[in-house]
């Protein structure tokens, strides 16, 4: 089995004397407005900016939503330098065009990244059996308006631009397979990496629950990953359902 590599930024006015004039008055005309005097009160003010990232879940609860230490198997301890998450702010969004994804991104965490799309918050982490070097990788990304569904269309959509590709440490080829998974959030799919150059394969599985994608990673020795995938990415559904 190899080890799959480990794989979201901050808005006086003064009047003219009278003069007097046989018997009638002269209109005293207003002096101009000088620079910087307050805007006619009876104007309306300008409407509020309204916040994109309103109601949008922040990085710092992603966090608490991923699957705890427990839910993982004996022996798969958390690797820290891949725990990342956006804390209580939010960063840009980003959007892309990748007319030819990098197929090889299939082969580490993050791997959503593939669709040039990014979010405004996110967070993750991956837990790592050292004897036997499967892995359990997670994430959630939060994405603006339907953004979260526009990429979830484009991850069903992966395997037809990604057959195949390399993989850097064998240098052998990796086979790409794909299906949905149907039950799960508002919509999931199934990506599977296999080689004959490896001993097992992996299991890519991501979700769409609201404005959020869960993706996850998963290594075995024993089915691809399959079984593992699957828990992990309900146990992560079911965390942010009502939420998200």
């Amino acid at each position: 089995m190899r080890q799959i590599s480990s794989a979201a930024r901050l808005l006086a006015v003064a009047a003219l004397p009278l003069a007097l004039t046989a018997c009638s008055f002269i209109t005293p005309k207003a002096a101009p407005k000088p620079a910087g005097a307050a805007a006619d009160a009876s104007k309306p003010a300008a409407a509020p900016v309204a916040d994109p990232n309103k109601g949008l879940l922040t990085g710092k609860q992603l966090k608490a939503a991923l699957a705890p230490a427990s839910f993982f198997p004996a022996g798969f301890i958390v690797e820290p330098e891949g725990a990342r998450d956006t804390g209580n702010g939010y960063r840009l969004p980003v959007t892309a065009d990748v007319p030819t994804p990098d197929c090889t991104r299939l082969d580490g965490t993050s791997w959503t990244g593939i669709t040039g799309i990014d979010g405004v918050s996110f967070a993750q982490n991956d837990y790592v059996n050292k004897n036997s070097s499967e892995e359990f990788a997670q994430e959630i990304d939060v994405y603006r308006d339907t953004t979260a569904t526009t990429v979830l269309d484009a991850l069903g959509k992966i395997s037809k631009a990604c057959p195949s590709y390399t993989d850097s440490s064998t240098q052998a080829k990796v086979t790409v397979t794909e299906k949905p998974l149907a039950g799960v959030g508002d919509g999931a799919w199934t990506i599977t990496l296999t080689s004959k150059a490896w001993q097992g394969g992996t299991t890519l599985m991501a979700a769409r629950v609201g404005t959020s994608v869960v993706s996850v990673l998963v290594s075995s020795g024993t089915d691809n990953g399959m079984t593992g995938a699957t828990k992990l990415t309900k146990q992560l559904v079911a965390s942010l359902t009502g939420k998200a």
